[in-house]
């Protein structure tokens, strides 16, 4: 594997995450549909901050490919932190982590008892950030640690993966805004996430987002199959800044909520 490109890793990225979200590939091809060229603007990663699997250890391959840090964000009500990653013409990298010191101490050990478990050479694999859910867990830890974070139980659940994609607007030519984009979606009966309303943020942050829920799949856990929330497909519209730039970050309070996109699925 430490022979991908950047891109081949990208490419492979995207094939397990519509493995996950088959309404992301039906997304796409209705917009190629239409004639439309997708482009993304970012994918998202999600980790604990412990030691080895933190954000830096999933950015290294991007890293080395050539992404540069950006951004750094926080999220207090969901005990996350976050930094964004860029390389010219190639998708923003979003990873985030969840500050696992902030919760009590049985929600810690459920935690760490599974992160024990991991093969320690892993994190060195280039496609450390696709390989699935590298520990054996119950279906009870998993109801239990999403009683006290959802962001805990899906990595708990699904491992290193992309958690989402996320399809540039401005780079779609049948669509002039994004609630065109939501409108054409609900029409196809997508369902979006609404927690802090349709499309979070707006031109005067320079950054405009809406996601639809995550599918619901059935996941092996060590005791039986079960459905819960997967992944999610994201789509942002960017404005302009004071120097005429499209603005290429994010903003915490419109991200805190697209989080949430994972909440339940459909």
């Amino acid at each position: 594997m430490n022979s991908m490109t950047i891109n081949d890793l990208l490419a492979a990225m995207w094939r397990d995450y519509i493995r996950l979200n088959p309404q992301a590939d039906r997304i796409a091809r209705l917009f190629a549909d239409r004639g439309e060229e997708v482009v993304n603007d970012h994918i998202a990663l999600r980790t604990f901050n412990l030691p080895g699997i933190g954000i830096d250890v999933l950015a290294e391959p991007f890293v080395r490919g050539g992404y540069q840090p950006r951004g750094t964000y926080s999220f207090p009500n969901k005990k996350l932190v976050a930094k964004h990653f860029e390389a010219p013409g190639l998708p923003k990298v979003f990873v985030s982590e969840l500050q696992v010191e902030l919760f009590p101490p049985e929600v810690r050990e459920m935690v760490t008892g599974l992160v024990a478990q991991m093969d320690p050479s892993l994190p060195e694999r280039q496609d450390f950030c696709m390989v699935g859910r590298p520990w054996n867990l119950s279906y009870d830890v998993y109801t239990r640690l999403r009683e006290a974070s959802e962001y805990a139980a899906w990595v708990a659940a699904h491992g290193f993966r992309p958690n989402h994609f996320t399809v540039m607007v401005n780079a779609l030519r049948t669509f002039q805004s994004l609630q065109q984009v939501n409108d054409f979606l609900e029409a196809q009966g997508f369902v979006l996430n609404d927690s802090g309303g349709k499309i979070k943020g707006s031109a005067a942050v320079l950054l405009e987002q809406s996601s639809v829920l995550a599918n619901t799949i059935d996941v092996a856990f060590d005791d039986g199959i079960h459905p819960i929330p997967g992944c999610y497909y994201e789509f942002a519209r960017r404005y302009p800044g004071p120097d005429g730039e499209l603005y290429q970050g994010f903003v915490a309070a419109s991200a805190d909520r697209i989080f949430e996109s994972t909440d339940r699925g459909q």
